[in-house]
Order: structure tokens, then sequence, then C-alpha cells
């Protein structure tokens, strides 16, 4: 059984398109404590299945403040908005005790201050963060440099095989068989091959169970 990521660590889910990168990431994210601190999910690509989140959880704002209340709080951002991004990471920073979902991490930008702060900062203020990337090499490389766990789903580009085993020392070259991924416990050294994670109904079902309580849903 693989080790998941505590309260106050960083997760980075990898993976090409179609390679079951979001799921897995949504999986991990229906497991968080969102019933007991609030949880943001900056979705920058109107991904189906967060749409499908958002009608359990409660809709935000960039320029709303950082909520305070348990929940799932979605927040549909531009990649041309890194400064306004940078701003709300900043103020979740600030207010500590809030994790962090980023959809596609490369759209952050590369110099995105705030993204920074939570990332290097974040473990002592409990903001937990799990970041996906469907392409490394265009990473800010603190989200791999601070990342306790990574789960690795089929690559397509051999830059990117190498870019992610700089951060997970072992050959992650080797094919594995659909919806499979490779699971890395960095402060244990472990890697681990993982079956792929339950089904898209179970997900939500998961998130329906632990929101009910916290927002009525439709």
């Amino acid at each position: 059984m693989p080790r998941l990521p505590d309260d106050t660590q960083r997760l980075s889910v990898i993976g090409a398109t179609g390679s079951g990168k979001t799921q897995a990431g949504l999986w991990h994210l229906s497991l968080r404590n969102y019933d007991r601190k609030p949880w943001i999910i900056y979705d920058f690509k109107g991904d189906d299945m967060i749409m499908e989140i958002k009608d359990m959880a409660f809709t935000s704002s960039l320029d709303a403040p950082i909520p305070d209340r348990p929940g799932i709080y979605v927040v549909h951002a531009l990649p041309d908005e890194e400064d306004i991004i940078s701003e709300h990471m900043k103020r979740i920073w600030a207010a500590e005790n809030t994790g962090v979902y980023i959809d596609e991490g490369y759209m952050v930008g590369n110099n995105n201050n705030g993204f920074r702060l939570c990332l290097t900062q974040g473990r002592s203020k409990h903001i937990p963060m799990i970041t996906l990337s469907q392409r490394p090499v265009w990473m800010d490389r603190f989200v791999f440099t601070e990342s306790e766990y990574f789960q690795v789903f089929r690559l397509q580009n051999s830059n990117d095989i190498k870019k992610v085993e700089e951060y997970v020392p072992h050959d992650l070259s080797k094919r594995l068989p659909r919806y499979h991924s490779y699971y890395y416990e960095a402060p244990e050294n472990r890697l681990i091959t993982l079956r792929p994670v339950p089904d898209r109904e179970v997900i939500l079902d998961t998130f329906f169970s632990k929101l009910r309580g916290l927002k009525k849903v439709v």
C-alpha cells in the first residue's frame, strides 16, 4: 500500500494527456480533509470531473477573500493572470491551514512568487499541495524539489522522463499498462507500481459523502 501525503506535504502527479493523471489527482484530493479545512482548486481547463465536483462545492474567485470554512472552493483562472494568481497564493500563505490543488501546474508560471512561497514555506503553515503536470520540462523546479511524493503516469517525451528522473532516482522509461503509474515516496526513497485508481463514480461518491454536510448538493 502506498503511503499518502499528510496534511502538510506536497504531491506531484505527472503524466501525458489521457494517461489517468487527472483522475488520480482528484482521487488523492477526494481522500483529503476538506471536511475540516478549506481546499482551493485552481481550475485552468474547465475539466469535466472538476465541473461535477463544482456542483457539490463552493465557487470562489481570485479577488475573493481566502475561505476560512471547510469545503472545496473552485477558482477559475487563466494562464495570463499570473500576477493575480501570485497575489492570491500569497494570501493563502498568509492565511495558512488551506489546501491547494492545481490542475495544470505550468499555467501558474515559472516565476510565480506566491506559488513558490506556498511550495517552500507551506509545510510549516499547513498548506498541503497537489500539483498536476503533463509537461514536467515546463514546470517551476520548486514543484519537484519540494514534493515529498510523486505519481508518474505515461510520458510521451524523453526529455520529460529525464526531468522527472532528476527528482525520482529510478528508471521510469519502462512503459506500464494503461492507467498504471509509478509512485515514489521520497522520504523513504521507495518506488512502487500502482494499479489504476478507483473509478470516476467512486471518486465522486467520496466527494459527495464528505461534502454533503457542508453544502447542500443540488
